[in-house]
């Protein structure tokens, strides 16, 4: 059995699995408005949580938050199950897939055999479609991919069924109803979601979330090296590398996103000023590009001195301090 699915390769898994979807349900959206409507932008440091003996730091909001808060401001309805069994799991699946129905499943990424191994770590939050099956074969749209490709049975429950932090427990979700999306509700949805993004990333006084959290780290990478040492140091700035640039897209692409976003939305509501934000969040962008290049030079122990981890710091001040600018002026607005 194999659904008659529209592969669309994308820069972020869960905009790309949600963009597909709507496209195949008739709805036609691009990866950037879904998130965009989905307030899908965020920065926050989070020490407490360590992944790979580094503590976290992320660019976007939880999974799964994207596509529901997109569904919600549109007016769709979303089905999400998650089971403790994988037989069970595996019949819902193959349910679906006989009723014509591509699904989005949340995986885990050390075992997706087709992923260069440079990507495979422990990652249980990343997303893809199924949209068919043939023999013990599964038909997979994964929108990171430029291509469709398959997973037998043993090798999707694997990743279906990965431990660890945000374990998907088989995860399945789907749209169970997509009405027509007139321009007035569309319209709405932006001003709504501009006004949510906006405020995470302005409003909040919780000082490691938003552009606030920017500056917040940069005072904790200043520190690092003396109280951490060098190879300590070097790895969390790796690690903020390897989340800003590797997964999901990271944070220099969450902005390019974000700025392509910002333009479609300046038209469809004939708002010039949105136009001059887009540019201003590319510029954003391409500072957290230049900082991870800095960031990788510490890593690799080309340079490790006091002074380039000040000048890291001061990379992500000047992030933190531009996205201060440009939320502060989307929530007035």
């Amino acid at each position: 059995m194999e659904i008659d699915f529209a592969h669309k390769q994308s820069a972020h898994c869960e905009n790309g699995v949600v963009s597909n979807l709507m496209r195949h349900n008739g709805f036609e959206v691009s990866e950037p408005m879904v998130f965009g409507i989905g307030s899908g932008l965020l920065f926050s440091y989070l020490p407490f949580i360590k992944v790979d003996h580094a503590p976290v730091f992320t660019y976007r909001v939880l999974p799964g938050l994207i596509f529901n808060r997109f569904a919600k401001r549109v007016g769709i309805k979303v089905k999400r199950e998650k089971f403790k069994n994988p037989k069970v799991a595996r019949e819902r699946l193959d349910e679906n897939l006989h009723n014509n129905n591509p699904v989005g499943l949340q995986v885990g990424v050390y075992n997706l055999i087709y992923f260069p191994d440079e990507y495979r770590f422990h990652f249980n939050a990343h997303n893809m479609v199924v949209y068919g099956k043939k023999g013990d074969d599964y038909l997979i749209s994964d929108p990171v991919m430029e291509s469709v490709t398959t997973l037998t049975e043993k090798q999707l429950e694997k990743v279906r069924f990965a431990k660890g932090a945000f374990a998907p427990k088989g995860h399945i979700y789907y749209p169970s109803n997509v009405p027509k999306v007139g321009e007035e509700r569309l319209r709405k949805a932006i001003k709504i979601a501009l006004k949510k993004n906006a405020s995470w990333m302005s409003q909040i006084s919780v000082s490691c979330i938003g552009s606030t959290g920017f500056n917040h780290t940069a005072k904790h990478i200043r520190k690092w090296r003396d109280k951490l040492g060098v190879k300590q140091a070097g790895l969390n700035l790796g690690q903020i590398v390897r989340m800003q640039e590797e997964i999901g897209t990271g944070g220099g692409g969450f902005r390019f996103i974000y700025a392509a976003f910002l333009e479609q939305a300046a038209e469809i509501l004939a708002d010039d000023r949105l136009s001059r934000l887009s540019e201003q969040m590319t510029k954003s962008g391409d500072l957290l590009r230049a900082s991870a290049v800095r960031m990788a030079a510490v890593y690799k122990g080309r340079k490790t001195e006091v002074q380039d981890f000040n000048e890291v710091a001061e990379g992500f001040e000047e992030v933190g301090a531009l996205e201060q600018e440009i939320f502060s002026e989307l929530y007035k607005m």
